[in-house]
């Protein structure tokens, strides 16, 4: 098509124009709209309102005017934008959940932190707060520039003077084209004593101006949990932290607990963080909430929730830490406008943009009132002039036809300027009078003292500094108030998979073949002696359980091996299944091999302490002592604990304080009771020596540690049982044949279980075919060493293969009622 038919037609490359409209509208959006000023840490929209405002004359000590007369002056002068942008902005502005320290003064309904939106603009109504008439302090005093407005018919300021570092104590989020920011808010006293250090010492660095400020402020209280996110925030200018909400836990006097949220993390709506709450608990995805509910109001915030009686209110809390916005995360992105150029600034950084701004503030405010200061002393010289030659200038204003005439005669005569002359011309006649003329002299002089000191600030940095730090203490002094949050040191960050489960007591059994369960300690009820039993679990026809402890989901388990090995696990690590379940084959849970298996189960109550000891022994009739610290760290696939002879393996393992003595009992019913000193501490892979001397066809069937009001329990194969005092046995040195304990025969069988008791416990039998009965050490008769004892279970007559297997002691269900109150944990 011809070009002079369309002329206003052009060809352009379309790559191209995309190209520089779409940067083009990106600068805007970051320059002009969605970053903050580093030096007054404001947008141009919040920027707007103040100085609409200060030009409204709405300022703190005024009355509130409507909301929609300031929208409607930023809009019309200074904000070509929706009022409906504005008035959000305003609304955040004086909110006291969102605003450190709020710049409007709010009156009216202006939202609540339940998410609850702000009356509409006609109806509220707003003034500055006092601390926003700091941020504009000394504006009219050209300490900072102007530019033209949107459509060249007003002047806006381009940056505030900002009297205190609002970047930094109020903080600012947005987000613009291809970067974001997101400052958090801090303490002001904070903020201002680390710039008088920094202004003091330039050399600081962000360790030690970490000194003044330890981490953010949030307007809504809560707690930050570690200093890692902040330190890396404040080093580089971007990290996360961690905010968690302020709760207690309350104990009422019927035994319940219930959880109270007093503080919540910033930004966290209240009403949709409750309805999450009860949206987990109708998906059962958190067990144990019965009750939910607001109880806030205007004396501060009061979540409440309500924990069920047999519920753990700690794993509940855990629970909602994870699920919901009780914990959440802050990404700290300290990205502002440096010299109108977007730029990530570390902590340092951002006070020195502060410093430098404040500087030129105040030589500006200087220099303006330096030059006013010269214009008066201007003046002033000339009416002294005219005072001193009184009545010639009466004589010649007289003479003059016109005032013009008069004003150039006094100008030639007395050497005057124009403004000094004209100053003459207007003085009223009482300025005469002797007391005006010493006002005037007076004044002069002031004036003369003022300018010098206003010449000595420009000439000396120093005195520019000095200045600046005195109206900030002036300001801390004012405005400063307590700090917020609370830094939490050394809180987990992650929560482990033991935070989010309940601590209360599990049986944990392992078969023959190598099956694990677990399953609560409540199970099994207590029957009388001689009692058939329940059925603890299913078992194929060649499977027993053979193991059994009372353990806590939290204790550390270590599994030690026939082969003298150890592996470990956390109690709730193990599958929980129900009674009669067969259970995880161990193989899926702890790398063994394949002629590898556990025959001794040790739970761990405390840490892994030099001053508790392993104390070993073997089927050959070794023994070991073993600091239990050696088994801290243990590998996946295990670690060696105890280095084997050939034909040897490990028997048992106990956990000892390094003072006790020990008992060996042997198949044949022999034991031998020495002090665990005779064996020395050694080393986590040596060999040991030698226990107790055993017959040739004897070997060694349990170790225990024996206390001098306990008893001896002695169980054999056939399901007889009894127990003898321990000052029976008298103490020997290690490696003697010991004393009998059992009188071996056929009709009670060889012995598979030395145990020590105090009458308080009960006693757990399992058989070989998974028949498990739980009686109560108290009704096993207390006889002498060389006996038989009495029948504690009734062994199936069909199953001439049935003997007893494991015997493992327990709490009474009295004293397991009262742990599980204590939440404490009991070992075999």
């Amino acid at each position: 098509m011809a070009e002079n038919q369309h002329p206003r037609i052009r060809e352009v490359n379309i790559s191209q124009e995309m190209r520089s409209s779409f940067l083009d509208y990106a600068m805007s959006v970051i320059v002009s709209r969605a970053l903050p000023d580093v030096r007054d840490g404001l947008k141009p929209v919040h920027r707007r309102i103040l100085y609409a405002m200060h030009d409204l004359g709405m300022t703190a000590d005024k009355p509130y005017k409507k909301s929609a007369r300031i929208v409607g002056e930023v809009i019309g002068k200074y904000h070509p934008h929706g009022d409906a942008a504005v008035y959000d902005t305003m609304v955040r502005m004086a909110q006291d959940f969102n605003y450190r320290y709020m710049l409007v003064d709010g009156h009216g309904n202006f939202g609540s932190i339940d998410g609850d939106a702000a009356a509409a603009m006609r109806y509220t109504e707003a003034r500055m707060s006092k601390i926003a008439m700091e941020l504009l302090r000394d504006i009219n005093k050209d300490t900072i520039d102007y530019q033209d407005n949107y459509d060249g018919s007003e002047k806006e300021p381009v940056v505030l003077p900002s009297r205190f570092p609002n970047l930094l104590v109020n903080g600012s989020s947005g987000i613009a084209v291809g970067m974001a920011t997101n400052i958090p808010p801090h303490q002001l006293g904070e903020v201002i004593d680390a710039i008088l250090a920094l202004s003091k010492n330039p050399d600081m660095t962000v360790a030690d101006l970490m000194e003044y400020i330890p981490g953010p402020d949030f307007p809504t209280a809560g707690q930050i949990i570690g200093r890692s996110g902040i330190r890396k925030a404040y080093e580089t200018g971007r990290g996360s932290i961690t905010l968690r909400a302020k709760v207690e836990i309350e104990q009422q006097s019927n035994g319940k607990e219930t959880i109270i949220v007093r503080e919540l993390p910033y930004q966290v709506n209240k009403a949709k963080l409750i309805e999450r709450i009860a949206e987990l608990v109708r998906e059962k995805k958190i067990d144990g909430i019965t009750d939910l509910r607001d109880e806030s109001d205007r004396n501060g915030m009061r979540i409440v929730i309500e924990v069920r009686r047999d519920a753990n209110a700690k794993v509940i809390l855990n629970n909602l830490y994870k699920h919901t916005a009780l914990q959440t995360s802050f990404g700290i992105n300290m990205l502002a406008l440096v010299d109108g150029q977007p730029k990530v600034l570390n902590l340092k950084e951002c006070l020195e943009h502060y410093l430098e701004h404040q500087k030129v503030v105040i030589r500006r405010r200087t220099a303006y009132e330096l030059k006013k200061a010269e214009a008066r002393a201007h003046i002033l010289e000339g009416l002294r002039v005219a005072l001193d030659h009184l009545d010639e200038v009466i004589s010649l204003i007289r003479s003059s036809q016109t005032t013009e005439i008069a004003r150039e005669g006094l100008m030639k005569q007395f050497s005057l300027s124009e403004k000094q002359a004209q100053a003459i011309l207007d003085m009223r006649l009482q300025r005469l009078t002797g007391l005006e003329r010493e006002k005037i002299e007076q004044e002069y002089q002031d004036l003369v003292r003022f300018i010098a000191e206003l010449k000595a600030i420009l000439a000396d940095e120093e005195k520019v500094l000095q200045i600046i730090r005195d109206e900030l203490t002036e300001i801390k002094e004012r405005f400063n108030d307590e700090r917020r949050t609370e830094i939490v040191i050394g809180g987990a960050e992650e929560f482990d998979d033991e935070d989010l489960i309940p601590r209360e007591h599990v049986v944990i059994t392992l078969t023959h073949k190598g099956y694990i369960k677990r399953l609560p300690v409540s199970t099994y009820r207590s029957q009388k002696r001689g009692g058939r039993g329940v059925q603890g679990m299913h078992t194929t026809e060649d499977d027993f359980v053979e193991h059994l402890l009372i353990t806590s989901t939290h204790n550390t388990i270590l599994f030690f091996t026939n082969k003298g090995k150890v592996y470990r696990a956390k109690g709730y690590e193990i599958p929980e299944y129900s009674r009669t379940a067969k259970g995880l084959p161990l193989i899926n849970l702890l790398e063994l091999d394949k002629d590898e298996w556990i025959n001794t189960i040790i739970p761990i109550h405390d840490e892994f302490d030099d001053n508790l000891y392993l104390f070993f022994t073997t089927k050959q009739g070794i023994a070991k002592r073993c600091p239990l610290s050696a088994f801290a760290h243990i590998r996946n696939n295990g670690l060696i604990a105890i280095h084997l002879r050939e034909g040897d393996e490990l028997i048992s393992v106990k956990l000892t304080d390094g003072s006790k003595h020990i008992i060996v009992g042997t198949k044949n019913g022999m034991l031998i009771r020495f002090p665990e000193t005779d064996v020395r501490t050694m080393g986590r892979s040596a060999t040991g020596v030698k226990a107790i001397t055993l017959d040739e066809d004897d070997e060694v069937v349990g170790m225990e540690i024996l206390e001098d009001d306990c008893d001896v329990l002695v169980v054999t194969k056939n399901g007889y049982g009894k127990r003898t005092p321990a000052s029976e046995y008298r103490l020997q040195s290690r490696g003697g044949k010991g004393i009998k304990t059992c009188n071996v025969t056929e009709k009670n069988g060889p012995v598979v279980a030395v145990k020590t008791v105090n009458g308080d416990e009960d006693l757990m039998l399992i058989t070989t075919s998974g028949i498990l009965i739980r009686i109560a050490v108290s009704d096993i008769s207390r006889v002498g060493r060389n006996t038989q004892g009495v029948k504690l279970i009734r062994l199936s007559e069909e199953n001439e293969h049935e003997y007893v297997a494991t015997v493992a002691k327990v709490p009474t269900e009295e004293k397991e009622e009262e742990s599980q109150e204590r939440q404490e944990s009991y070992s075999l």
